[in-house]
């Protein structure tokens, strides 16, 4: 017994050394010096063996059983992911989603492979059991079946007269089997040949499963039914009733012993495979069990349903283990990796979601925004993001860390644009209660009222001298406002529709703006008469800007296309086609090279200004793009969504950095402030702003698990991100020393004295 429970030992410290090897190789580390992969394993979640050698390291946090029960990974598809699968060697995930199948580096996150060929949503994937073939299912009748090595298609499976919602290959990879209205179809998986048909259910079969010996085949139905079929003769074989609801997912158990299944009746339930009994009930989920799956040793349970969570029960005892938390909408699919130390999830929030099953991880995301997220904007020095939401707010956030810092309080109504002055100490914003608010970008504190327009003020800006605010109105109006005594100037009156945009060109001599009616106008700002109208777009202008040099104007409209203009003559320049709905905010970069949009496609595109080229496609936001802004270095996006979130992405490689989550309704507008601070607006109105916590210390951490100084921004140090949280605060002296000098003090451990020579501030 004691070598056994040795080797027991040894099976559990390679496990954990492979989760660990696992997580550090995707991370930037994993490139870096020898120190860094010593500091990550010194501060791993681990098993005993760790945290006995851990004990050496008397300056770590204690962090002992703290989790974080969010994914490893997030993979982004354009649509609704329904089903997903792990190769057999748990190096490649496969998900199917509306009429395509997407295959991914399951270490990297990275798309490898498109497979198009369905004409359908697809509602089911598989691998072969040697993970050379894909098989699929899809609404389109058909069965697919592909080389997982180059993407192209090998065979079509056709039989079926309905759509074909669950498919399985069997243990030894010789058959295939499939599930469609009230049929179930066994195929030969080398000539594509129907070989038995399985007649019993009364309603369509959602799932279907063999036995891990190929004997025995599971199916579950919308006829709320299980049943088991001989895998030879097609004869059933025993039939499960319990559920009240249909049943969506059925799976055997590594040694065939028992079943799982989950129903519409938002409970899994599990059954001894021999007779058929219920033996246990697992409640837990809200809403409907959409997909269940073994653990590889049988021990755990994993399960993903409508209420947006993943849970993980004991398959003894049928406790709850663990929730996992992360996906926005519905979980259609979960599987576990061949050696059980990942679980894949796929949702109808277009994500694929890898999490690891021994300590839960996972990138962060920072949430606030509770309603939509309508107009974002950087401030001129970069550090700070202001958005705007149907929540009524407006906040600021810290560019860097992603925290809040600041939320202005006083709007009445949803606020729906919002700006900085040049010199990033004032805020306009505007809101559903007709009226702009000026505040001080420090303090938060109101300054003026204006009050004027007799509609919703669509849109503001501040003219480049910081003197003079322009509001554009639902009353078809364009207002000029003196900023420093809340005065109106004068009133430019030309559009025949409510006028969505409006902005000053760099010399702060002319004004565009764009309309309901289609247009877009030129002002002289001196004397308030038209210049120009622009003339091209074939629906609603809803956002205007010029370029840094002023020498062009570019426009985003209902109509789903971008257009250049040539802000001299009035002409049109060129139109960027890419968006498959309407574009809601486009903005230059401050050297006037690049070109961002927002749509309500939910995504954000990043063109070439000069070639009209597409370079980029950001997807992240799960509602459409109401508000984008370059930082003032071009490195960073800010935009905000209806999905009630402010996010900022890298420019250059399109990666997600943060997502900032504090607004309560779609956020309206955000921009970076002179400081880098960054603020917004909710639709409730109320502008916020936070004073970021690290300004005056010499380190920050980022969401990805880096330490770096804020003086040059050098990455110091990396750390896992199950304690990211713990070093939140400069403060903390356990780990970095009272000075700031963010080097590791491990002159007690056996890693010698010498350490602290290794990387320094």
């Amino acid at each position: 017994m004691h070598y056994k429970s040795k080797a027991l030992n040894i099976v559990k410290d390679l496990q954990d050394a492979a989760s660990f090897t696992t997580y550090f190789s995707a991370s930037e580390a994993a490139l870096s010096t020898p120190h860094l992969y010593i500091s990550a394993l010194a501060t791993w979640a681990g098993n005993e063996l760790l945290t006995e050698w851990k004990s050496q390291f008397r300056f770590l946090p204690l962090i002992e059983g703290y989790k974080m029960e969010t994914p490893l990974l997030i993979l982004k598809s354009d649509f609704m992911v329904t089903s997903i699968a792990f190769s057999p060697d748990g190096t490649q995930i496969v998900s199917g989603s509306l009429n395509y199948i997407q295959v991914w580096d399951a270490l990297t996150g990275k798309q490898v492979l498109e497979l198009q060929g369905h004409t359908d949503q697809v509602s089911s994937v598989a691998f072969s059991p040697d993970g050379k073939q894909i098989v699929s299912g899809s609404y389109d009748n058909s069965i697919r079946m592909w080389d997982a090595l180059t993407g192209k298609q090998v065979q079509e499976l056709q039989s079926h007269t309905g759509s074909v919602l669950s498919v399985a290959f069997s243990f030894n990879g010789m058959k295939i089997v499939s599930g469609s209205f009230k049929s179930i179809q066994v195929w030969d998986a080398l000539t594509g040949k129907k070989v038995l048909e399985l007649q019993g259910h009364t309603d369509w079969v959602a799932s279907v499963a063999f036995s891990p010996d190929g004997m025995q085949i599971l199916s579950g139905s919308y006829d709320n039914s299980i049943q088991m079929w001989d895998a030879l003769t097609g004869k059933q074989v025993q039939e499960l009733q319990g559920h009240t609801g249909s049943v969506l997912s059925v799976a055997f158990s590594p040694d065939g012993k028992q079943i799982v299944s989950g129903s519409y009746d938002n409970s899994i339930q599990m059954w001894n495979a021999l007779t058929g009994k219920q033996v246990l009930e697992l409640q837990g989920h809200t809403c409907v069990v959409a997909s269940v799956a073994f653990s590889p040793d049988g021990k755990q349970i994993v399960s993903g349903s409508y209420d947006n969570s993943i849970r993980m029960w004991d398959a003894l005892t049928g406790k709850q283990v663990l929730e996992l938390q992360g996906h926005t909408r519905l979980v259609a699919s979960v599987a576990f990796s061949p050696d059980g130390t990942q679980i894949v999830s796929g949702s109808s929030d277009c994500s694929v979601q890898v999490w690891d099953a021994l300590t839960n991880k996972h990138v962060q995301e920072l949430q606030g925004h509770t309603g939509s997220v309508l107009s974002v904007a950087f401030s001129p020095n970069g550090m700070q993001i202001m958005s705007g939401s149907y929540d009524n707010s407006v906040r600021i956030w810290n560019a860097l860390i992603g925290k809040q810092v600041q939320e202005l309080q006083g709007p009445t109504g949803s606020v729906l644009s919002v700006a900085f002055s040049p010199d990033g100490k004032q805020i306009v914003s505007q809101s559903y209660d007709n009226f702009l608010r000026v505040w001080d970008a420090l303090t938060g504190k109101h300054i003026l009222k204006l009050q004027g327009h007799t509609d919703w003020v669509a849109s503001v800006a501040f003219s480049p001298d910081g003197m003079q605010i322009l509001s554009g109105s639902y009353d078809n109006s364009i207002q000029m406002w003196d900023a420093l005594t809340g005065k109106q100037v004068q009133e430019l009156q030309g559009h025949t529709g409510s006028v969505l945009s409006v902005a000053f060109s760099p010399d702060g001599k002319q004004i565009v703006s764009g309309s309901y009616d289609n247009s877009i106008q030129m002002w002289n700002a001196l004397t308030g008469k038209q210049v120009l109208e622009l003339q091209g777009h074939t629906c609603v202008v809803a956002s205007v800007a010029f370029s840094p040099d002023g020498k062009q104007i570019v426009s985003g409209s209902y109509d789903n296309s971008i257009r250049m203009w040539d802000a001299l003559t009035g002409k049109q320049v060129q139109e960027l086609q890419g968006h498959t709905g309407s574009v809601l905010s486009v903005a230059f970069s401050l050297d006037g090279k690049q070109i961002v949009s927002g749509s309500y496609d939910n995504s954000i595109q990043m063109w070439d200004a000069l070639t009209g080229k597409h370079i980029l496609k950001l997807q992240g936001h799960i509602d459409p793009v109401t508000s984008v802004a370059f930082s003032p270095d071009g490195t960073q996006i800010a935009s905000g969504s209806f999905d009630n979130s402010v996010r900022v992405w890298d420019a250059m490689t399109s990666k997600q950095g943060q997502e900032l989550q504090d607004h309560t309704d779609t956020v309206t507008s955000v921009a970076f402030s002179p400081d880098g601070i960054l603020h917004g607006t909710e639709s409730k109105g109320q502008p916020f702003q936070q004073q970021p916590e690290i300004i005056n210390f010499p380190w920050y951490s980022t969401s990805d698990g880096w330490i770096l100084s804020s003086s040059h921004h050098k990455h110091l140090m990396w750390v896992p991100h199950n304690i990211l949280k713990v070093l939140h605060h400069p403060r903390n002296t356990l780990i970095i020393s009272q000075y700031g000098s963010l080097s590791l003090d491990l002159s007690q451990s056996k890693l010698g004295t010498k350490w602290i020579e290794c990387y320094t501030l």
